[in-house]
């Protein structure tokens, strides 16, 4: 005993507290030797994390087996709070496949709550989704749920149509427990739409599959076989062949204890058709068995075994007996609120009590009518349904064509905005190209004009060493020869005439010195201004600059560069390069000083621009024309481009090229 109070102490403890993490909730509530409060506490917890996670497959998957724990454990609140979620996210996901099944988990949920029409609703939309898939053993499964209700709600014709799609999709899948139902169903709706030799037909295939397949004798699939076949042949009064069924479906071992309800119905029917065979040797016996066992049981069917004890005491005379069995038959009916059977039982009082007849008989009339108008109506709802559930796919199945349709359009109409794109694109390339060889030509132009220049200043050269040949052969020489004559006859004498001529001949020797630096300060400067003839085009376009704007422009170019040893590309570059920005200067900085700098550093030359005006962002992807220019022009030469701005601050641009020997003007 001591054992066991630590044995329940521990379990308590271990009950008392939930797990720490999503795997341990799963664990725990999967683990049957815990109790179910604990499991169920911990399932709560899992579905609770589920709720405010990702919609992955697994963790769908996840919600399933949640779910699947409160259906087997009948807790109905949560398995339908878990199986709205599992609609809820398997819709978002589009996962059709669970979709259908969330569809059918809560049309059978419908059926435990006896709403049949909202359980046959769901089975329709699950019954169109898995269509589209081709599952065929869950399509099997859906149609024969399907054909339960409608066999419940007395649809017989859509039950066979139902069932038999069922055998069907599921011929394959050797589920003999469902081909049992299948049949069953069908020869159930075969009987009542009296279509007894198809009834007996598919109940005879049933009892087959029970006696080959369904040997647990717990549900005694055979005996509910033949009992259905001794039903058939008692509605065509057949009733030896019934007899025949309903005992061989009696001999079955332990069929009280594992079917009571079942063995009562046997019971009845057998005491029934021996009751029309007119053999009472074991009337009313049988017929009293059945109602002890149904009473005591509170079985459904003791209102029907009463109406036969009313029909039996009616055939023997026993009037009193007849109206009391029926009375009780009507009255238990009623509880039970089974109509078929009150219709039973207010027929079979219009027929014994006499007195009554009229008003059982009125009330009889006004039911059948009732009934028969709720089965026509349940029947038309339920056609409703199946059509609304029709027009509903086609509606979506019309949307999503439009969708699709929506779709191509926006592809065609995308694929032509990116063809105008790339045509634009193109055309701006073909732009740029044109330029560029607009460019080139023009640079081409410059270069032949800088050559042609050059070629008239080497003619001008040539032409000036003429001049200053002559001059120094015509004037200097000559004279230089007549003074060294006239001293050289004046060398030995010394008298004071000789010596007045002799400072005359020095002094014309000093105007003949001057008259050869005057020329040789000539050839000095023609040869800076053929040697500086590109900073000559430079101080002219900077000239140019001071005298047109009113910016403060000053410059320095270094006298250290020998330009001769810088190639024409690049110097017309500089000079672009220069040119643009000034008029960038001019058109948009509003600057009020320029600082120009051309100056070499080590093997390159660097030309620096410089203003205090309005500045712009150099971080902006789409540069202007001008700015790209110079960076063409810079990359052309081989050269590095700097640029600072800031608005506000003014710009520098800074400009590094190499000095490349012009071979074009070594000699």
């Amino acid at each position: 005993m001591l054992f066991a109070i630590i044995i329940i102490s521990c379990k308590k403890e271990t009950d008392s507290n939930l797990a720490n993490s999503d795997d341990e909730f799963s664990q725990v509530f999967s683990n049957k030797k815990l109790s179910l409060e604990y499991r169920k506490e911990n399932a709560l917890k899992k579905l609770d994390l589920l709720k405010k996670k990702g919609n992955s497959k697994e963790n769908r998957n996840e919600l399933v087996k949640v779910s699947d724990f409160f259906l087997e454990n009948k807790l109905r609140k949560e398995y339908n709070e878990s199986l709205d979620l599992i609609l809820e996210k398997s819709i978002q996901a589009k996962d059709s496949s669970l979709i259908a099944s969330a569809y059918n988990k809560k049309a059978n949920s419908y059926i435990d709550y006896n709403k049949l029409d909202s359980s046959y609703l769901y089975f329709i939309k699950s019954e169109k989704i898995l269509l589209k898939l081709k599952d065929s053993l869950q399509l099997g499964k859906n149609f024969l749920e399907k054909g339960y209700v409608q066999v419940t709600v007395g649809d017989y014709f859509g039950c066979e149509q139902s069932s038999s799609q069922a055998l069907l999709y599921l011929k394959n899948f050797n589920l003999p427990l469902k081909e049992y139902f299948a049949y069953n169903y069908i020869g159930i709706s075969s009987n009542e739409l009296k279509n007894s030799e198809s009834a007996i037909h598919y109940h005879k295939k049933a009892y087959q599959v029970a006696k080959k397949y369904l040997t647990d004798e717990g549900f005694h699939f055979q005996s509910v076989s033949l009992n259905n076949i001794g039903v058939v042949y008692q509605n065509l009064s057949n009733h030896k062949e019934a007899i025949k069924n309903f005992n061989l479906a009696l001999n079955e071992k332990n069929l009280l204890r594992d079917n009571p309800n079942l063995y009562v119905k046997l019971n009845d029917n057998l005491a029934y058709s021996k009751l029309k065979l007119g053999d009472f040797r074991d009337l009313p016996g049988l017929f009293i068995k059945s109602l002890k066992i149904s009473d005591s049981l509170k079985l459904s069917s003791g209102s029907i075994n009463k109406v036969h004890i009313s029909e039996y005491y009616q055939t023997v005379k026993d009037t009193a007996k007849s109206i009391y069995y029926a009375e009780k038959a009507l009255n238990q009916s009623k509880s039970q609120k089974s109509y078929g059977e009150i219709l039973s039982s207010l027929k079979q009082l219009s027929v014994v009590d006499k007195k009554n007849s009229s008003k059982y008989y009125a009330e009889y009339i006004k039911l059948n009518d009732s009934l028969q108008i709720e089965e026509r109506k349940s029947k038309e709802k339920f056609a409703r349904i199946a059509f609304e559930t029709d027009e509903i796919i086609k509606e979506k199945d019309k949307l999503e064509e439009q969708n699709r349709t929506l779709l191509y359009v926006s592809l065609v109409v995308g694929i032509i905005l990116t063809l105008l794109f790339i045509l634009r694109a193109q055309r701006a390339r073909t732009r740029e190209l044109i330029y560029k060889q607009a460019q080139q030509k023009a640079n081409e132009e410059i270069f032949n004009l800088m050559i042609s220049q050059q070629n008239v200043i080497d003619e001008s050269r040539k032409e000036e060493k003429l001049r200053i040949a002559r001059d120094l052969h015509d004037g200097v020489l000559g004279r230089m020869f007549g003074v060294r004559l006239n001293l050289d006859s004046l060398n030995n004498r010394n008298d004071e005439e000789s010596t007045e001529k002799r400072h005359q001949y020095i002094n014309e020797l000093k105007d003949i010195e001057q008259d050869i630096r005057e020329i040789s300060h000539d050839l000095n400067r023609e040869k800076q201004a053929l040697i500086n003839n590109f900073v000559s085009i430079i101080n002219k376009l900077l000239e140019e600059q001071s005298h047109l704007f009113s910016t403060n422009l000053k410059y320095y170019i270094d006298d250290k560069i020998i330009w001769d040893k810088i190639n024409n590309t690049s110097k017309i570059n500089l000079y672009r390069i220069l040119q643009e920005s000034l008029q960038n200067i001019n058109k948009y900085a509003e600057a009020k000083h320029i600082f120009v700098e051309l100056k070499k550093e080590s093997d390159n030359i660097v030309l620096n621009i410089e203003d205090d005006g309005l500045g712009f962002d150099v971080t902006k992807k789409s540069k202007g024309i001008g700015v790209q220019n110079m960076i063409s022009r810079t990359d052309e030469c081989h050269g590095i481009i700097d640029i600072t701005s800031k608005k506000g601050h003014g710009t520098k641009i800074s400009i590094k090229i190499p000095i490349e020997i012009n071979t074009t003007n070594i000699t």
